[in-house]
């Protein structure tokens, strides 16, 4: 019988060398997050989800492994991993792990022994070429920091392919040798207690690129997504693949596949994009226009929808112009910047701090259709050190407490793994867990209250969502359906009070379950809403209309 969990879930991104250190080196670890677990669950989320945690040269967070079986020695041992599953169990929390199946680091043995040995079985697990490539400046994922995707290697005396950083070669996806040894990692972290895989860079995944046409698969490239569902379907029939892969929505049935038998999940990057320029903007019309161009996906399928993660906000898919209004209103320096086309900040700074517009944004990612994916630390709003390279701005160490390195470690602060965030308005003398916690109106509070709303109402996560019309144009007005029960969420992105009219079809009255200020009081259906600048409502209705 199916199991479709990750329909009504809320998911918690953590990054473990960041979360909690548990024994004083200044790195977080498995024993750290095990021992926090309550801080999950107390905020509410059902499911965590782990950045790679692997072994790694540790060149892009961890994203460069070397064992694929394994656990960095510096976060602990596969003993502490499953600890740390069994305590997540025990408090019902699922866990899904990423899956970095596009490449390996160059250190990695299959790469080394691939470059040393040309009759290696390891050499066509790896994309080669003996002529130096015509495509070399093409496709760059990191413009500014990546110059090529294609390196030359002295040992190898060819060139081998890398998507990203030339430290990290990618698989020939198209060997099966590479495919096998694919479900073999996914089945050894399944038997170890995951229930599913949060898989990297999918488009990249299944391109092919620089794979001569004759050792090709034959088939569509997407038939390799069904061979993954199938393989981790029959290891464990909860388990689910979500899928980082920024697609337009004509590509949406290429990837959830038409009956919804490929990905399970997968990252709304178009709609998250577009979140964004409305909340530049103050007005929801770019949410409304994308949401219109969404094709319905099958049952079994789901989006995923998020602020902020791990990278940089990636606003490739806007216009110039849009993403020159979304870089003015939150990323104007060069420094706030990533790759040309993104923001390295975290959600707090972007909205200045503003409790209200920061409570608003969560408030309407959780009411967008798809599961709600957190980062860890924006549920206190802890700011970003854009000191520190790259994507690593917004990877610092998570603010417990008002004590030395925010409660994060014991060690000297040149030991920690990166520094905490310490001084401006994001200090953790200021941002922390302990002053949030149980302080009604805190952002954390109003956090759980929400995830405590979202989860009650599964009509989003499995209903039929529609975006109905409204008398201002900065209001949007979202109604979900599902089972003879109505939801009906409205919010205002102006910085001005509204009131709105939505017209509600056989309901007559709605009870308030969520909303900014004060009040409990059941209304009629057919009466405005009012809402205050940045305000939002969640109602259910009840009873139809005579």
């Amino acid at each position: 019988m199916l199991d479709l969990w990750y329909k009504n879930a809320v998911v918690y991104c953590v990054d473990v060398e960041t979360f909690m250190d548990s024994n004083g080196d200044g790195i977080g670890d498995f024993g750290g997050l095990a021992d926090r677990l309550d801080h999950v669950e107390a905020l509410g989320a059902t499911c965590i989800w782990l950045l790679p945690f692997y072994p790694t040269p540790n060149r892009d967070n961890g994203y460069d492994i070397t064992d694929f079986y394994g656990v960095d020695p510096r976060l602990g041992t596969l003993g502490d991993f499953v600890a740390f599953t069994h305590a997540a169990h025990d408090r019902g929390l699922r866990v899904i792990i990423d899956l970095v199946a596009n490449h390996t680091s160059i250190e990695h043995p299959w790469f080394q022994e691939a470059r040393r040995d040309p009759n290696s079985r390891y050499r066509d697990w790896y994309v080669w070429s003996k002529e130096k490539p015509k495509d070399i400046h093409e496709g760059v994922v990191f413009p500014g920091v990546q110059d090529t995707t294609w390196s030359y290697d002295d040992v190898a005396q060819a060139w081998y392919m890398h998507r990203f950083y030339k430290h990290q070669a990618d698989l020939n996806i198209a060997n099966p040798e590479v495919r096998e040894e694919l479900e073999k990692v996914m089945g050894f972290w399944l038997q170890l207690g995951v229930s599913g895989f949060r898989l990297d860079a999918v488009p990249f995944l299944i391109e092919y690129r620089g794979v001569p046409a004759d050792e090709r698969p034959k088939d569509d490239p997407h038939q390799y997504l069904n061979e993954l569902r199938s393989f981790v379907s029959w290891r464990r029939a909860q388990a689910m693949l979500l899928a980082e892969a920024n697609i337009t929505m004509d590509q949406v049935d290429e990837y959830f596949g038409p009956t919804g038998d490929r990905l399970h999940m997968i990252f709304n990057f178009m709609l998250n994009q577009h979140l964004f320029l409305s909340l530049a903007r103050k007005d929801a019309e770019p949410i409304r226009r994308v949401m219109a161009q969404t094709p319905a996906i099958p049952l079994k399928s789901q989006w995923a929808s998020f602020l902020r993660n791990h990278d940089e906000i990636d606003l490739g898919r806007l216009p110039d112009a849009e993403r020159g209004e979304v870089f003015s209103a939150f990323g104007p320096a060069p420094e706030m910047q990533a790759y040309k086309r993104g923001i390295r900040r975290r959600l707090a700074p972007m909205l200045g701090g503003d409790e209200q517009r920061l409570k608003q944004a969560f408030s309407l990612m959780f009411a967008l259709p798809g599961t709600p994916v957190l980062w860890y630390g924006d549920e206190i709003g802890m700011g970003d050190d854009l000191s520190l390279p790259e994507r690593n701005s917004v990877r610092t160490p998570m603010q417990w407490a008002d004590e030395r390195n925010a409660g994060f470690s014991t060690a000297p602060a040149e030991h920690l793994v990166r520094p905490v965030v310490s001084d401006g308005a994001f200090d953790y003398r200021n941002v922390n867990v302990a002053a949030q916690r149980d302080l009604d109106g805190s952002l954390m509070s109003t956090l759980q209250h929400l995830i405590r709303t979202r989860r009650a109402c599964p009509e989003i996560g499995w209903g039929r969502c529609q975006v109905l019309e409204t008398t201002e144009t900065s209001a949007l007005a979202l109604r979900y359906d599902w089972r003879g029960e109505t939801i009906l969420i409205v919010h205002n992105l102006a910085d001005r009070a509204v009131e709105v009219q939505v017209s509600l079809d056989e309901v007559s009255r709605l009870r308030p379950l969520f909303c900014n200020e004060d009040d409990r009081t059941m209304r009629d259906a057919s009466e405005p809403i009012r809402l205050s600048a940045y305000g939002y409502r969640w109602f259910r209705a009840q009873g139809e209309r005579r």
